[in-house]
């Protein structure tokens, strides 16, 4: 009867066993909406690093044939792809070097705030005691300022360029990964691998990088891109506001803010950059959610 046990649990182990041997950019390949969101970031990401090739004008070059005799913005078409803006600009050439700007915005401040709330997070969760409750209600004090005001006042101190907006982005975007990483290392601390490691005198660095982060690198690859989408709206938003990248560099936003006055004349100035936005940040947000479903192990029976 044992023996009968054991050829009927067979097939289903190795039938389960390739399941699980398949990698994570494996099954990312496999849904469709992550597949569009793939594409739609490299894409971007091609635009951004061969812009000088895909086009033949300076973002900031202002042609005398840019604009109608009226001066006003040419349409869509013909030389000009996308049309031209208020100052005769090509407007296609400015959204792909406006990629640049959002691109190394999102990835630098992206990875500034997952490196400091990752570290706030895992020091108040391990340690616990003083430093926890000290870090933690810091955390809380951020929390409470809304992010968009703190930006918009740091950024306005700190005279606005292109890497003091990211470091801003970054100083007002770690307090989430600090919540999350938090309550994960608490729950890791308390678990009985964790208690043995201990008992048997390992040392506390040992415990951390051998045992407590390999189990929070899911969590952190997660909230990381997911925060690439938060990251680029925030600084398309502090760009249109005036106090995020100064004009002459393109940006996303300032391209909308310098031609909002078109808006009802010249529709496509203010409708092909935002769509950019759009499109970057719902990228993003369908490759993280995807990578959220395949990583957390309590989403992997729901599928």
């Amino acid at each position: 009867m044992s023996g009968q046990l054991v050829v009927e649990t067979a097939p289903a182990n190795e039938a389960g066993a390739p399941r699980r041997r398949r990698g994570v950019f494996s099954r990312l390949l496999g849904r469709p909406l992550a597949l569009i969101g793939l594409a739609v970031i490299l894409l971007t990401v091609c635009g951004a690093v061969f812009a000088p090739y895909l086009t033949p004008f300076d973002p900031n070059d202002q042609m005398f044939d840019g604009l109608s005799l009226e001066g006003a913005p040419m349409p869509p078409g013909g030389k000009f792809l996308l049309g031209t803006d208020l100052l005769g600009r090509d407007l296609l050439t400015r959204i792909l070097y406006g990629a640049r700007t959002s691109l190394v915005i999102g990835i630098v401040a992206n990875g500034v705030a997952l490196f400091i709330g990752s570290l706030v997070g895992i020091t108040a969760g391990f340690f616990r005691g003083w430093i926890g409750t000290v870090l933690m209600r810091f955390t809380d004090l951020m929390m409470a300022f809304p992010a968009l005001l703190l930006a918009i006042c740091l950024a306005a101190v700190l005279s606005p360029s292109l890497w003091i907006v990211a470091l801003v982005i970054a100083l007002v975007n770690w307090v989430q990964t600090a919540r999350v990483v938090y309550t994960e290392t608490s729950s890791l601390a308390r678990r009985e691998f964790v208690e043995a490691e201990r008992s048997i005198g390992a040392s506390t660095p040992r415990i951390l990088f051998r045992h407590i982060l390999p189990h929070l690198l899911p969590t952190i690859i997660v909230w990381g891109t997911l925060g690439i989408s938060t990251t680029v709206l925030l600084e398309a938003t502090l760009s249109y506001l005036g106090v995020g990248v100064q004009p002459p560099t393109a940006s996303w936003g300032n391209i909308i803010f310098e031609n909002q006055t078109y808006f009802q004349a010249a529709p496509w100035l203010v409708f092909f950059p935002g769509a950019a936005i759009l499109a970057l940040a719902l990228a993003f947000n369908l490759v993280g959610d995807a990578m959220r479903d395949i990583l957390d192990p309590t989403q992997r029976g729901r599928l």
